[in-house]
């Protein structure tokens, strides 16, 4: 068991807190918060109720996500733009999805949400962003809604790349994405429509809907 009794989270979000591994400072553990799924569940429409306390818990929806088809390829290029994924672990605060840390220069790489409002939508940001869609379209990966804060950049050889921390997996009612390469095109496309909008929506002031 991992102890995180000294560590304080260095990200912490609605559902998980994010803790560097005591013992290897290139991996992060995120851990789920305490009594979050008795919440969810308890605020959630009756009907969703039946369903079981682990469909909600986010970090079994990353263990199953990182078993998509597209990522059981042997192809390096699949985790130029995606943390490593090493499993689940447990730690004395509750279980843990342990991925990769993200650097940049030896730093915790910042969120592309945190650059864009630093620096605005620049012409080396763009080159990142298409070359991280082109990549989701050759590979067909499957993601949830691709926002800003779950996206960090990561400084490589005076270029900038793109890597999912978070949010990956399909959010498709019916899981057609998952078997049919002609639906992951089109999921995938949405996907990257939606990016464009969120993107915008930040930059504008979050006026009205993003999606």
């Amino acid at each position: 068991m991992i102890d995180l009794s000294g560590s304080t989270p260095f990200a912490e979000g609605g559902n998980r807190k994010c803790f560097i591994h005591p013992a290897q400072s290139d991996r992060c553990l995120k851990v789920v918060h305490p009594g979050l799924l008795e919440k969810i569940i308890k605020n959630k429409p009756w009907y969703k109720k039946f369903r079981s306390k682990d469909s909600f818990d986010d970090n079994l929806r990353e263990q199953e996500a990182y078993k998509q088809k597209a990522l059981m390829v042997d192809n390096p290029e699949i985790w130029k733009h995606l943390a490593q994924w090493y499993g689940m672990v447990e730690t004395n605060i509750g279980m843990a999805s342990e991925t990769e840390l993200i650097k940049s220069n030896g730093q915790i790489a910042e969120t592309l949400e945190n650059y864009l409002f630093s620096n605005g939508l620049t012409n080396e940001i763009k080159i990142a962003i298409n070359e991280f869609h082109q990549w989701l379209r050759d590979n067909l990966i499957l993601t949830k809604n691709l926002i800003p804060h779950n996206l960090v950049i990561k400084n490589e050889k005076d270029e900038m790349i793109i890597k999912i921390i978070d949010g990956l997996g399909s959010q498709a009612f019916v899981p057609l994405p998952k078997y049919s390469s002609f639906f992951a095109e089109r999921y995938v496309e949405r996907r990257i429509e939606l990016m464009w909008s969120r993107i915008n929506w930040d930059l504008s002031g979050r006026k009205g809907n993003w999606k």
